[in-house]
């Protein structure tokens, strides 16, 4: 089965050299990778490079948030990375500013508008007085007036933020499980097919593949999900 690059699979692994052997076994399979916060100390920026050169699309989860300057300066340095895709937080002067930092590059900067492992409660507990719909909304036109790429949303919302946004902004909807798949700390989930179908333009997979027996055979089977 040919690679679908709308599925990067996360290496949310403990370094790099899991994240190679990942890699690897999943071979042809798989053209699309997150690299995240879990294997940025640990040379996971350098290691982003190597996907590069290995002809790999590249997604950079590394959720910037600080003020306007600081955003600005450490996402024109990632430009260097030559990655696809970099994550910042969907506040107004953080998009801003990473757009800013992002100049003339085809770096895609994508808007973080609410954690997928976080439901109604847990933005009451936050001191938030919205209902997760109704901030991720919020926040998606605060990214388009900010001039981001995309939005990271989960799959439950896909289909309202598809209704609003322009034809060829990106949606990447993590939370994504087979049925009957273990949620893990996941909230807000849908099947791989679905979130496609509501409008995602691309999914993110990470414990389902990577934690599998055989982590190729899950990578199909998602695949085979989707369509791919």
């Amino acid at each position: 089965m040919k690679a679908d690059p709308r599925l990067y699979v996360a290496l949310d692994v403990p370094d790099i050299g899991q994240a190679r052997a990942m890699v690897k076994a999943l071979g042809d399979v798989v053209v699309s990778y997150k690299v995240g916060l879990q294997l940025l100390p640990v040379g996971g920026t350098e290691f982003a490079r190597e996907l590069k050169r290995a002809g790999k699309n590249v997604f950079l989860d590394y959720k910037l948030h600080d003020i306007g300057a600081t955003v600005e300066k450490a996402t024109r340095s990632i430009t260097a990375v030559d990655a696809d895709l970099l994550t910042v937080h969907a506040t107004p002067e953080v998009m801003a500013a990473a757009v800013r930092g992002r100049g003339n590059s085809s770096l895609k900067i994508m808007a973080v508008t609410v954690l997928t492992s976080l439901d109604d409660g847990a933005l009451a507990d936050m001191g938030y007085f919205m209902t997760v719909e109704e901030l991720v909304m919020h926040r998606v036109k605060q990214a388009v007036a900010a001039g981001v790429d995309g939005v990271i949303s989960s799959p439950l919302e896909a289909k309202k933020i598809r209704a609003i946004v322009p034809r060829d902004f990106l949606l990447v909807t993590p939370g994504v499980r087979l049925p009957g798949g273990d949620k893990g700390d996941q909230k807000r989930i849908a099947t791989p097919r679905n979130a496609l179908t509501n409008g995602a333009s691309h999914i993110v997979v990470g414990r389902p593949i990577t934690q599998a027996d055989d982590p190729r055979k899950a990578a199909l089977e998602i695949l085979a999900s989707i369509g791919g």
